[in-house]
C-alpha cells in the first residue's frame, strides 16, 4: 500500500517535470521566433522617395529635405534611405500633398498653406499674418497641442505631418514701385500664398500663386508687379534685386513660417519601431537646424544686398500695416465661421499666441528695447 502511493508520487513528479520541460522548450521556441522576426525586420532595408515644392538643393528650403535624408541614412546605418526630388523632377511642386496621400511616394516636403483649397485650416500650421514667431510656433506645435491637431487634420488623407524647418520672419518682399498708401496696393499683382493672399485680395490687390522657380521670370517680364518669397538668404540666391527696385522688410504676412514633412501613413506604419523613431528624431533635428541656418543666412545676405547690390530698403507705412492687420482679423473671423476645423485649430493657436505675447512683452520685448 505504501509502495503504491510512493510510485504514484514518483509518476506525478515525473509528469510535472516533463510538462514543464515541454513548456520551457516551447517557450524558448516562441521567444526565438519572436527574436528572429524582430531581427528580420531590423535587417530589412527600405527605400523611400521624397518629393518637394522647392528647387533641388536650394539654400534652406531645398537643403532641409537633403539633411533629413542624410540624418536618416546615417542613424539607420543605411536601413532606410530617402531619395529627394526637387519640384518638377518627379511631380510638380504643388502636387506634393496628393502624391504622398495617394502613396505614389512615401514622403514630401512643402508648406502647409499651399493646401488651403482642400484643407482651409492648413495655413495655420505654416504661417498666419500677424501671428506667431518661429519659436512661438514650435512651442505650440510640440508642447501646446498644435501637432496633435495637425495630425488630426491630415489623417483623413492618410498623411502624418511633422514640422520640417522654419524660415523665421519673412520680408514683405520685392516691389517695382513704392507703397506709400493702401491706394498703391489696388490692382497690384503679387506672388503671395496662404491667408496673406486673401488679405491682399481684400485690400484690392491680385494674389498670384507661383512655385519658387517661376517667380524671377514672372517678375522680370512684368507678369507680376511684386513678390514675397522668404527673406534675404533665398532672395539673394534667386537674384530678385535684378528684377525689382524696392525691398520691403516689414514683417506681417509670414512671421515665422513652418515647413512640413508629409509622410504616407501606411509607409510609416510598415517601418519597425526603431526606424519610426529615427524618422521623428531626424525631422525634429532638421526643424531646428533650418531655422538656425536662416537666421545666420538672412543676416549675411542682407549685408550683401545692401552693400554690394545697392538695394533700396523700405518699410511699409504704419497706416498700411494697421489696415492689413484689420483685414486679417476679418478674414480669420470669416474662415472660423465657415469651417469647423479652422475654428477649432484657431482657438488653440490664438489662445497660445495670447499667452506667449504676454510672456514676451515681459521678457524679450523689454530686453530688445534695452539692448
Amino acid at each position: 500500500m505504501v509502495l503504491n502511493i510512493n510510485k504514484n508520487k514518483y509518476r506525478h513528479f515525473f509528469s510535472v517535470v516533463i510538462a514543464a520541460s515541454v513548456l520551457l522548450v516551447s517557450g524558448c521556441g516562441d521567444e526565438k521566433q519572436t527574436q528572429t522576426a524582430t531581427s528580420s525586420a531590423k535587417a530589412q532595408s527600405y527605400q523611400w522617395k521624397m518629393v518637394t515644392s522647392w528647387p533641388k538643393n536650394f539654400p534652406g528650403l531645398g537643403m532641409a529635405p537633403e539633411k533629413f535624408a542624410k540624418y536618416v541614412d546615417e542613424m539607420s546605418d543605411g536601413r532606410l534611405t530617402v531619395q529627394v526630388y526637387g519640384a518638377g523632377e518627379l511631380v510638380p511642386g504643388f502636387e506634393v500633398f496628393d502624391s504622398v496621400s495617394q502613396g505614389t511616394v512615401q514622403m514630401g516636403h512643402s508648406g502647409a498653406y499651399y493646401w488651403k483649397g482642400k484643407i482651409p485650416a492648413s495655413p495655420i500650421f505654416s504661417s498666419i499674418p500677424f501671428g506667431m514667431t518661429a519659436t512661438e510656433l514650435n512651442a505650440w506645435l510640440h508642447y501646446g497641442g498644435g501637432l496633435a491637431l495637425w495630425q488630426e487634420l491630415y489623417k483623413p488623407f492618410g498623411i502624418i505631418p511633422m514640422a520640417g524647418g522654419n524660415t523665421g520672419a519673412q520680408f514683405t518682399g520685392w516691389f517695382k514701385k513704392e507703397i506709400n498708401s493702401m491706394e498703391d496696393i489696388k490692382g497690384l499683382k503679387m506672388r503671395i500664398p496662404g491667408l496673406a493672399g486673401e488679405v491682399l485680395k481684400r485690400a484690392g490687390g491680385i494674389p498670384v500663386t507661383l512655385t519658387g522657380g517661376e517667380i524671377f521670370s514672372s517678375l522680370q517680364s512684368g507678369a507680376i508687379d511684386a513678390t514675397e518669397w522668404v527673406g534675404p538668404y533665398n532672395d539673394l540666391a534667386f537674384g530678385f534685386y535684378q528684377a525689382a527696385e524696392y525691398y520691403y522688410s516689414s514683417i506681417w504676412h509670414e512671421t515665422g513660417t513652418a515647413l512640413e514633412f508629409l509622410i504616407n501613413e501606411k509607409a510609416f506604419n510598415e517601418l519597425p519601431k526603431d526606424l519610426q523613431k529615427i524618422v521623428e528624431v531626424a525631422a525634429r533635428a532638421v526643424n531646428q537646424s533650418t531655422l538656425d541656418e536662416y537666421n545666420a543666412g538672412n543676416n549675411n545676405a542682407l549685408q550683401t544686398l545692401i552693400e554690394k547690390h545697392n538695394v533700396k530698403m523700405r518699410t511699409l507705412p504704419s497706416p498700411v500695416l494697421a489696415e492689413l492687420k484689420n483685414i486679417t482679423a476679418q478674414v480669420i473671423t470669416e474662415q472660423s465661421a465657415a469651417d469647423e476645423d479652422f475654428a477649432k485649430v484657431w482657438a488653440s493657436y490664438s489662445e497660445f499666441l495670447q499667452s506667449m505675447r504676454s510672456y514676451n512683452d515681459l521678457t524679450l520685448k523689454e530686453y530688445y528695447l534695452n539692448r
